[in-house]
């Protein structure tokens, strides 16, 4: 009896320091108690966040919680315990000294017989990763820029503006350049409105019918819309995919076009 006791003994001092060697914030509440309230935090929790355990056991997690923290994630963690399921969300928490982060946390409910009775209680795990959304916050910023400069609208002559496609036209490129064209032509008010097709890398029926919406966009607001560049590659590929741009005024190149219009 007493080995039994000195191996659990063992064996739990030896959990307790697995646990807290854990880089992550692991913590253990009570939804039968009054509150919900946190019973156990490791080290990585108290690293974490800054507080210490006896700041931290016996309140609801709640306290990491700012009036900006996001409420449509705490639902889900609130639907999550209601139903006694899993959830994964990520929060706008704050440290004891008040510095914000991003608290990505993960909560699984935890089921054990006690005393003859099955028990409840929620484990979770806490990561701070901050960087990590800063990181694809520059990353959308940069592809931002990258969509704007890959929509070059440039006016030639009052009432004459150029669009030339170079590269491939992804559907997220074509969201970017039709919202960049709508405001555009709104401001502008020209009288005519060339899209240059020489630089655009393969065709495909999506292109062709992006090409279709930017025409029936921009006719419209009463402006002509003309495609110029359709060199002997690109019409084949088009006969190809039996695309017809009859309905379009179409040129060789923009040289032709503006001497349609006698630029």
């Amino acid at each position: 009896m007493h080995q039994t006791s000195a191996n659990l003994l063992y064996k739990l001092n030896l959990l307790k320091k697995a646990v807290d060697h854990m880089k992550m914030g692991l913590t253990i509440t009570d939804p039968s108690l009054p509150d919900h309230p946190i019973i156990f935090v490791n080290k990585g929790f108290l690293q974490l966040t800054g507080y210490s355990e006896e700041e931290a056991v016996g309140r609801n997690c709640r306290f990491l919680q700012g009036n900006d923290s996001n409420r449509s994630e705490l639902e889900k963690v609130r639907r999550a315990i209601k139903k006694e399921e899993s959830a994964a969300v990520q929060l706008k928490n704050y440290k004891k000294d008040g510095t914000m982060f991003w608290n990505e946390v993960v909560i699984e409910p935890l089921r054990f017989t006690e005393g003859g009775e099955e028990k409840l209680y929620f484990i979770g795990f806490q990561k701070d990763v901050t960087s990590e959304r800063e990181q694809q916050k520059q990353l959308s910023n940069s592809l931002d820029e990258v969509l704007a400069i890959s929509t070059p609208i440039v006016p030639v002559k009052d009432g004459i503006s150029i669009l030339p496609v170079i590269g491939t036209l992804t559907e997220q490129r074509f969201q970017n350049m039709l919202e960049k064209v709508s405001t555009y032509i709104m401001h502008s008010k020209d009288d005519y409105f060339i899209i240059d097709l020489s630089g655009l890398l393969g065709i495909d029926t999506f292109v062709a019918d992006a090409i279709f919406k930017l025409h029936d966009l921009i006719s419209l607001t009463g402006t002509e819309f003309l495609v110029t560049g359709i060199q002997t590659d690109l019409a084949m590929k088009m006969a190809e995919l039996r695309v017809d741009f009859g309905g379009l005024k179409t040129y060789m190149n923009v040289k032709a076009a503006l001497e349609h219009i006698q630029f």
